[in-house]
């Protein structure tokens, strides 16, 4: 990121522009579509958000005064779109394409290659999740899923006749459970995406 940021600050001395911009989506868009998508309800909401940050950047980078990096002045406009892109209906929206074929082959490389990590990383975690036990997959699916306490998950899972200090100490254990799924899990899911 630091050699991106040099680089960027170099461009932008030079007043070029084009590619200070593609090189800003390339470097970051990634992970700006990635909270994007994290922040907003559907794809379609992330990708517009994402093609107005696209624009704005590009419009704004000539008037970026450095007090910032440019990776955090990517999330301010990224953040900005958001909130627009909250407050319109679909239909309504106003969809910004650059005209700079270099910003906009950034733009539409990004969104390609976000979308294919993002649905292998759910084909993986799908994956993961139909190898673990029938009684790990119905604590993850009560406690992520379904976003019951542990306290519910223990009365869920209680036998006929457990008494509320044995729903306790089961919650307690499930818990301690719980914490060895998840550990499992990320294992997995590293070993698994990194090839």
């Amino acid at each position: 990121m630091d050699d991106s940021e040099s680089q960027l600050r170099e461009l932008l001395a030079k007043s070029d522009i084009d590619r200070a911009t593609e090189l800003a989506i390339r470097t970051y868009g990634p992970e700006l579509v990635g909270w994007l998508r994290s922040i907003l309800p559907t794809e379609d909401d992330a990708q517009d958000a994402f093609s107005r940050t696209s624009e704005e950047l590009w419009k704004s980078l000539a008037k970026f005064d450095g007090r910032c990096s440019v990776r955090t002045w990517c999330y301010t406009i990224a953040r900005r779109a958001a909130v627009k892109i909250r407050s319109q209906p679909r239909h309504a929206r106003e969809v910004l394409v650059s005209t700079v074929p270099s910003v906009l082959g950034a733009v539409t490389h990004i969104l390609n290659t976000t979308k294919m990590a993002q649905q292998r990383a759910v084909d993986v975690y799908a994956q993961i999740r139909a190898e673990l036990s029938d009684e790990e997959q119905t604590l993850l699916v009560l406690r992520v899923d379904r976003d019951l306490s542990w306290k519910e998950i223990a009365q869920v899972l209680a036998e006929d006749g457990e008494t509320d200090d044995d729903i306790q100490k089961r919650a307690a254990m499930l818990r301690k459970q719980f914490e060895r799924v998840k550990v499992r899990l990320k294992e997995l899911a590293a070993e698994r995406l990194k090839d």
